[in-house]
């Protein structure tokens, strides 16, 4: 007999009442509380969802980020200027319906400042789920090489000469918040890399590397922030 394993990558499409409460926050139109309030119930519907599916390993939909990389750049001085335009920049391909997609790099993307950790990525995140559920909780985590894409040798070379300094902190960073998570009880850490594949197209593949990152020394990154934990299985996204 065959035992396939099953959970979902992490992101869940959030629902509409979640999206415009968003809007309606930024708008300062309802308060934090009530805010609060709808995005729990978003959390628990997507809790719920996959315990129904009988999925033996859940996460909380990432109900509470503007992108699934998001909540670094939310709980980490220094990034400068950024909007939901610096995680989707690029050339995309869809099917009919959609059709070819285009979308310029902000012009002002980039790291400006020593990056400093103002509270924890995601271990309130983490805290909800594991008491939500009876359920392994899973959380998630940028790769570290999709930070990449933040370093401008025009914006941030003044605080980061090299991408490889840039990169140094945001491991580091990443190292602590996984820290965190395993002294909160976390046993499933998933590290979201799906800038990979896209290295297969070659106009995306020269802008990483003209930033300076030889695609050898990606995973480097990424066996930097797993390091040697006993006890906690780590998955990727591709």
């Amino acid at each position: 007999m065959i035992v396939a394993h099953t959970d979902v990558v992490g992101s869940l499409l959030r629902p509409p009442e979640l999206l415009k409460a968003r809007d309606e926050l930024d708008a300062n139109r309802i308060t934090h509380a009530d805010f609060k309030a709808i995005e729990d119930r978003a959390v628990n519907e997507a809790i719920a969802l996959q315990e129904d599916a009988g999925l033996e390993i859940v996460t909380d939909g990432e109900m509470r980020r503007l992108s699934f990389q998001s909540q670094m750049t939310e709980a980490v001085d220094g990034f400068g200027e950024f909007d939901i335009d610096a995680f989707l920049w690029g050339e995309w391909h869809g099917d009919e319906s959609v059709g070819d997609w285009n979308l310029k790099r902000p012009k002002n993307l980039g790291v400006v400042s020593k990056l400093k950790r103002k509270r924890y990525l995601s271990a309130e995140e983490f805290t909800y789920l594991r008491s939500h559920t009876t359920r392994i909780p899973k959380i998630t985590l940028p790769s570290p090489s999709l930070w990449t894409n933040f370093w401008s040798a025009e914006h941030s070379a003044a605080t980061y000469p090299t991408v490889d300094s840039f990169l140094a902190d945001v491991v580091d960073i990443l190292r602590e918040e996984i820290a965190e998570l395993i002294r909160l009880g976390a046993s499933y850490i998933q590290l979201d890399a799906p800038h990979y594949p896209l290295l297969l197209d070659r106009k995306t593949r020269t802008f990483y590397e003209a930033q300076g990152w030889t695609l050898d020394q990606w995973l480097e990154v990424d066996n930097a922030v797993i390091g040697d934990v006993p006890d906690v299985t780590f998955g990727f996204h591709l």
